[in-house]
């Protein structure tokens, strides 16, 4: 790496970059550049990121400490409300399809993202808290120009962003919803980071603000109380660690589920040797399709059953719970001669003295619920399809959300070598695996990895976007799957897998996934360069 150099991160908007990448250039450490970046997002990705959603930072400190820290989000204390829950479904539009989600207040879980965010800042952070989260204030009072990406996403929740007057003054304040070109602003957020600066998390999970969150819960039809906010705990996890090709893949363990996911598919592409076999061709498809299908496979096998038990992560990865998939999958390789959304974003740092940090948070796609005068959106998570796979309101009292989320840090010889991670729902776990896959096992540079076309299966569905030879693959025997959909663009299904890799020779690259509008920033010590 140049001297000059401070880091660089990848995120999942220029400006969330840069804001990172500031703090890098004042002095600051990796994690200084993730939170600040986390805060930034509050209001560039707003739709895909809140105060009140819930997230998950993995740290490698220079010292070699290794910390996940989770700050996703909890399950009430209790479901006894005296009324009917204010829950109900919408339907975002995608043209040609629909998709349904469940907001409103009986959707809000207990958030994380703010105490997470502070905790991590107070552990791992160099800078003063309020240059960290000035950036964010700044945007929020100034505003934002919409891109193309964004003005989208905002169309694609207009019913839960137009549902009330308080959503309405950010995102539809002339009365009709913003677009591209058009700018966002969220002073009330503004003013809001401001304050919580001086007074800490306390004013959010005990003070005025707390208070306000549980009385409209109980007036109008939450779950939420003040004591589901009072103590409310970020927790401190050891990262679930692989090996993977001469690596140590570091990733979110249990009661999650996207780590161990990951960690089971490489498990089974280890045996495999791509090294004459082209990337995308037929055989290298069927081997991603099958190692999919099997995966999942093995999910069913009692792992969603047994995410809260005592070592499921050991127990589900052990040679002898891999050795049949491990032998179907040679056997049939051997052979050969939709849910869309996902609001979730992600950032990945790497600075000049080693430290690592990968972020990956959500607000769902929103609870409609803004808090009075915060400029602060509440999550859905209680009604989140795939984070409720019994039933909306069969949730476990007080537990934590188990989450497909998996920010993720490879080490080769103990020193970060990527780190990444990926929005997407169910796409995220096979998003970041095939961006692994591509640097490790196809010696592919991180922009390549990253822009490489993506597979996805998924109950019987093999989705390909645009890359592929269709006619080296359609009809193909061995790929599973009863129907194959071939996209005609890339898509935000498939992920935003926003990467930076260290290389030997101490330069560090990144890529930000066009597919939910990332970019890169590199940062110096005089000034900030996009990759």
């Amino acid at each position: 790496m140049n001297l000059k150099t401070r880091g660089v991160i990848a995120a999942g908007h220029p400006k969330t970059a840069e804001a990172g990448a500031e703090m890098l250039r004042l002095g600051g450490n990796a994690f200084d550049a993730a939170v600040a970046a986390v805060f930034a997002a509050f209001v560039k990705e707003s739709v895909l990121t809140s105060a009140a959603g819930g997230g998950f930072l993995l740290a490698h400190t220079s010292q070699g400490n290794n910390i996940l820290f989770d700050f996703f989000t909890q399950t009430p204390k209790q479901k006894l409300i005296d009324r009917k829950p204010h829950f109900y479904p919408i339907e975002a539009d995608f043209g040609n399809t629909t998709q349904e989600f469940h907001v409103g207040l009986g959707s809000i879980a207990a958030p994380g993202n703010l105490g997470g965010l502070m905790h991590v800042h107070r552990r791992l952070g160099r800078l003063p808290l309020k240059a960290v989260v000035e950036p964010a204030v700044h945007h929020a009072q100034a505003g934002i120009e919409l891109d193309p990406f964004r003005a989208y996403c905002l169309q694609l929740l207009a019913p839960i962003l137009t549902a009330n007057l308080r959503s309405r003054e950010i995102y539809a304040p002339q009365g009709t919803l913003l677009q591209s070109g058009d700018i966002l602003r969220i002073p009330d957020l503004a003013t809001t980071l401001s304050d919580l600066v001086e007074t800490g998390p306390s004013e959010f999970y005990q003070g005025d603000i707390a208070h306000q969150i549980a009385r409209d819960c109980q007036e109008k039809g939450g779950y939420l109380r003040l004591a589901d906010l009072a103590q409310y705990q970020v927790i401190e996890r050891s990262p679930l660690a692989i090996n993977y090709r001469d690596h140590v893949l570091l990733t979110n363990p249990p009661p999650s589920s996207g780590g161990a996911l990951i960690g089971f598919a490489l498990e089974l592409l280890s045996q495999m040797d791509f090294s004459d076999i082209p990337y995308g061709g037929r055989k290298h498809l069927q081997i991603l399709a099958q190692a999919m299908r099997l995966t999942n496979e093995a999910r069913r096998d009692g792992y969603d059953a047994k995410l809260y038990e005592a070592n499921i992560a050991a127990s589900f990865l052990s040679a002898s719970h891999l050795d049949h998939y491990r032998q179907t999958l040679s056997s049939v390789t051997h052979q050969w001669g939709a849910n869309k959304w996902g609001s979730t974003t992600h950032i990945s740092v790497i600075d000049s003295e080693g430290n690592a940090a990968s972020v990956t948070s959500s607000n769902g796609e929103g609870s409609s619920y803004i808090i009075p005068d915060t400029g602060i959106m509440m999550n859905n998570m209680l009604g989140e399809e795939d984070l409720n796979p019994y039933g909306f309101h069969q949730w476990r009292p007080d537990q934590r959300i188990s989450s497909m989320m998996a920010p993720t840090i490879v080490l080769k010889d103990n020193q970060p070598q990527i780190v990444l991670g990926s929005g997407g729902s169910n796409r995220i776990r096979t998003a970041i695996l095939q961006v692994i896959s591509g640097i490790l096992d196809f010696q592919m540079p991180v922009e390549a990895a990253v822009n490489a076309p993506r597979v996805h299966w998924e109950r019987g569905v093999f989705h390909l976007e645009p890359g592929f030879s269709r006619t080296e693959i359609d009809g193909v025997a061995g790929i599973p799957g009863d129907e194959q959909v071939w996209w005609q663009e890339r898509n935000m299904f498939f992920g935003g897998v926003h990467t930076v890799v260290a290389q030997p020779n101490g330069q560090i690259t990144g890529a930000g996934d066009p597919r939910r509008g990332g970019a890169v920033v590199l940062s110096c010590n005089n000034h900030r360069d996009a990759l």
